[in-house]
């Protein structure tokens, strides 16, 4: 199934611009002069009743303010959580995002009624340089078992494909850019230039430079049977690609995206959308101008099997 009625999000206590990460996240931009931590939490708390009013399961666990982990409110990076019982742990870029790991979170998911199978750790591969950031770096479609992987410093590709052949996964590499100031460089995460749907894919494909690697991601998705909805680079610097299809209990399907998103998106995108569900959007400035991310990084999508 491409899409779960359960996420988890976790409740920021000291947000905050990260220099770690702001070395290949040219979405970051540090704000000064009024309270980041509290505008971000109201962002949050506001963003999490939007979900739940529709519905949907959001499990909440509160950030610890030691060690501190200013963009642990991206919990899709380090964990995800399969239908076979595993949880799966991911080797991180940054050094301090390393210690948003923690096994109290997965005792929490198991105390909500979940079943863990079994933890595969493949973080030791950070030791070595190689990283693999989770649904922020890989982008599945659960339904074709295919897996989209843009190569940057957050995405090792032969980590990338050691992780599809272990989860039956085909993997679709490309390399994918954004233009800062006069260069093109890699951008970090591909769940911020694409989002994979039951029944379409919202993606940029300006981003994707090279004629056949783009031609062979626009195959992949074609014969998946997806409808392609494209946006254009502007647009994903708004973080139009930065979103989530979710359900809610009763089967009633979302997309979950930023208000910037949204409000960046024109009259027919927002229509290609809505034949097949629902938009939600929620405030989320605060958070994706200091942190780089937005909706989607927020929500790691918890398709474990219930006890």
């Amino acid at each position: 199934m491409q899409t779960t009625d359960t996420v988890l999000m976790i409740e920021p206590i000291a947000f905050g611009f990260n220099e770690e990460t702001a070395k290949n996240n040219y979405f970051q931009v540090e704000q000064k002069g009024f309270d980041i931590q509290f505008k971000a939490l109201t962002e949050f708390k506001a963003f999490v009743e939007k979900l739940r009013s529709k519905g949907i399961n959001v499990i909440t666990i509160k950030d610890t303010l030691d060690p501190h982990t200013p963009d642990s409110i991206f919990p899709n990076n380090w964990v995800s959580f399969h239908n076979d019982g595993k949880v799966v742990l991911y080797p991180m870029f940054a050094s301090n995002r390393r210690v948003e790991r923690r096994e109290d979170i997965i005792e929490t998911i198991k105390d909500q009624g979940f079943d863990v199978a079994e933890i595969d750790d493949w973080s030791l591969a950070e030791i070595q340089g190689h990283f693999l950031e989770g649904t922020g770096s890989m982008i599945f479609d659960h339904d074709n078992r295919i897996a989209y992987g843009s190569v940057s410093l957050r995405l090792d590709e032969n980590l990338f494909r050691k992780f599809c052949e272990k989860y039956d996964f085909t993997p679709v590499v490309f390399h994918s850019f954004q233009t800062v100031g006069s260069e093109r460089l890699p951008i970090y995460h591909t769940n911020v230039m694409m989002c994979v749907a039951d029944k379409f894919v919202v993606i940029c494909l300006d981003c994707i430079d090279n004629e056949l690697e783009r031609s062979k991601v626009i195959e992949a998705i074609k014969n998946s049977g997806k409808e392609i909805i494209e946006i254009s680079e502007e647009q994903m610097q708004q973080f139009a690609g930065n979103m989530l299809q979710v359900q809610n209990k009763e089967g009633e399907k979302f997309l979950v995206m930023s208000e910037t998103a949204y409000k960046s998106l024109n009259e027919n995108q927002v229509s290609a959308i809505e034949k097949y569900c629902e938009i939600i959007y929620s405030d989320l400035n605060t958070i994706e101008v200091n942190g780089g991310g937005s909706a989607r990084c927020m929500l790691a999508e918890v398709f474990l099997p219930k006890k």
